[in-house]
């Protein structure tokens, strides 16, 4: 190994721009093209957000008004507005704010001073405009650095503070904001700030009834076995009931911050359900028997809480204040009490919930056998085959960006596995390789999972047999070919996840990837289009005669173009489910008998690849 020197001149000092843009993730978890619910793009709004309903919290301004383009953010709230003399410093000196004070932010958000000065520093264009008593003072930078600072002037608008701001495509590569993903990020704030008006491009998001807004909104299309449960107490509010759906759907909030990987609050109201129940029946029910189906959100609030990262996605506090109970004590104590009154006061819903768990535990032991015999298949094939080609980051000591950055591809045949295979980034991404068309799950028990050999081996790659708390890759990408059976594959897959694995879906875990339909290149130039509207282009830009080729199969792609098409720059689209979306509903209508309504929805999108190929034969000529 090559002797390297450790002298002064290797100790370097950076400032609090320049670090923040070296070492993005510390501050916002992973980048993104926004393709994803957690990418930075949507941190960079939350932080700037948090801010104004910091404001609201303590009691002034009832509105927040944002505005949001595919490039740009605008957010006005109605607070007090940032002290006039310090607008430069509380943007742009790390470790400055007035969340310091727990007298000015007892259960705030944000209490290390970073987030507005990481949204300065990753933004091409940042705007802050403070307006108090009659005043207000601008200042403008540009990647972290002051453009414009100009002195305070008069002015007769509300006081409030206006942040705008766009990001920086050079860290934030290809982004666009998705209007679906920021629409589910508004009404959790609505949700958890009952009586706040927030207005996101115009429309108005409002909720009187906090968390049972909430799971009335995310149940609305459901099956639910009784009415919602909704508690609330100083500092804590919970609110579930039981569906017919497979696993568990819980939502998690502290201090209005919707941490998406749970916690000592999350794992204490598990655990009080669990026990509640048990105590109110006098039985010893199985954990997963009484939470198997349920829907349901917890909020707490407390003192200067501790989060697991940056990103406060995760409760690490173990009090909720200094010299109060455990978050875990607080937590048992309440809904002990609470849900025990009013299990006793609602006879019917305890009836009905008592039903419910009993079906759980009927279909558990009824699964143990197939599960046990389904673990020893699983086992013993993937000692003898290559189905699954992981990536190295599981056999090494790995940081959270890298288990954030982990991505499963789902492929069907040797050739097209055998490119991305060859293609992939190795520490981070794997390959799970079907054989055939996978099985139609639609309207099937869970049984058939550990049954159907592809199934029960896909679920033990993902590790997702019994909850999605051990799955092993952030992103699981469906890579099937852009022809019929390629669709047909992907449709089968997404009814096999929507079914059994429906929190997979909906945490924002399933993505389907976007690989180019045609080469068009000449001799200087090679362009990849991945539309026909884009072909067109390509043609009248290389002019002439380009080769036009139609890529029909991922295995027609060679290893050294598919590496750049799952790259840095790859394009996957994230699967989601709009708020009033049914999954059921959604697998009958394309899964089910072949109704009028699903006819002419295919006659409508249907391509004819006959009538492309003669186009682009004519096109060649």
């Amino acid at each position: 190994m090559a002797p390297s020197n450790y002298d002064e001149s290797s100790i370097k000092s950076l400032d609090w721009r320049e670090h923040i843009r070296l070492r993005p993730g510390m501050y916002i978890g992973k980048l993104g093209d926004g393709s994803s619910p957690d990418d930075g793009i949507y941190i960079l709004v939350k932080e700037v957000i948090d801010n104004s309903i910091d404001e609201y919290q303590m009691g002034f301004g009832k509105s927040i008004e944002i505005n949001v383009s595919e490039h740009e953010v605008k957010i006005r709230d109605y607070g007090r507005g940032i002290p006039l003399g310090k607008v430069v410093d509380v943007v742009s000196k790390i470790n400055t704010g007035a969340k310091y004070d727990s007298k000015a932010f007892q259960k705030s958000v944000g209490l290390n001073g970073v987030g507005s000065k990481a949204v300065n520093a990753l933004s091409v264009y940042f705007k802050v405009r403070s307006i108090r008593d009659g005043k207000e003072k601008v200042a403008v930078f540009e990647r972290g650095q002051l453009k414009e600072d100009p002195a305070i002037s008069n002015t007769k608008d509300k006081d409030g503070t206006e942040v705008s701001f766009t990001p920086d495509n050079t860290i934030f590569k290809n982004y666009k904001f998705r209007p679906d993903f920021l629409e589910d990020q508004i009404l959790n704030y609505a949700y958890l700030n009952s009586g706040l008006s927030i207005y996101y491009n115009g429309q108005k998001f409002y909720s009187k009834n906090g968390l049972l807004d909430l799971l009335e909104r995310k149940t609305q299309n459901a099956e639910t076995r009784y009415p919602i449960v909704h508690l609330k107490g100083e500092d804590i509010e919970i609110a579930f009931t039981h569906g017919e759906q497979y696993g568990e759907e819980t939502y998690s909030f502290v201090n209005g911050q919707n941490t998406t990987q749970g916690g000592t609050h999350l794992a204490a109201f598990r655990e009080a359900i669990v026990r509640t129940v048990r105590d109110f029946y006098n039985k010893g029910f199985e954990n997963s028997d009484v939470r198997a189906s349920i829907i349901a959100a917890i909020s707490i609030r407390v003192q200067e809480p501790v989060f697991e990262s940056q990103t406060k996605t995760k409760l690490g506090s173990l009090n909720v204040a200094d010299d109060g109970p455990t978050v875990r004590t607080f937590v048992n104590d309440f809904i002990k009490k609470e849900l025990d009154d009013f299990l006793h006061k609602n006879p019917p819903i305890a009836d009905a919930l008592l039903k419910r768990i009993l079906q759980s535990e009927k279909e558990r032991k009824d699964m143990a056998g197939v599960k046990k015999l389904a673990k020893e298949r699983a086992k013993k094939a993937n000692l003898h085959n290559k189905k699954l080609r992981d990536c190295r980051v599981h056999y090494i000591d790995q940081t959270k960006e890298e288990r954030l950055d982990t991505t499963l591809f789902i492929t069907e045949g040797d050739s097209a596995s055998g490119s991305i295979t060859k293609a992939r980034n190795v520490q981070t991404q794997a390959v799970f390789s079907l054989r055939g068309k996978p099985l139609n799950c639609f309207g099937l028990k869970k049984k058939v999972v550990y049954q159907n050999e592809e199934f029960n081996l896909l679920q033990h790659a993902l590790d997702i047999e019994d909850d999605l708390d051990s799955l092993r890759y952030n992103r699981i990408v469906v890579a099937t070919d852009a022809d019929v059976d390629g669709m047909h594959i992907r449709l089968l897959l997404l009814t096999f996840f929507l079914q059994f694995f429906p929190d997979l879906v909906r945490n924002g875990h399933l993505y389907i990837l976007e690989t180019p339909l045609f080469r068009v290149r000449n001799k200087q130039k090679t362009i990849y289009c991945y539309s026909d509207e884009e072909r067109q282009l390509a043609i009248r830009e290389l002019k002439g005669n380009p080769e036009i080729t139609r890529f029909k199969g991922l295995g027609e792609i060679s290893p050294n173009e598919f590496e750049q098409f799952i790259g840095e720059d790859m394009r996957i689209e994230p699967v989601t489910l709009a708020k009033s979306t049914s999954i059921a509903e959604l697998l009958k209508y394309y899964m089910g008998k072949n109704t009028p309504d699903r006819q002419q929805f295919i006659i409508q999108n249907l391509v004819v690849e006959k009538d492309l190929e003669e186009e682009l034969a004519t096109a060649a000529k």
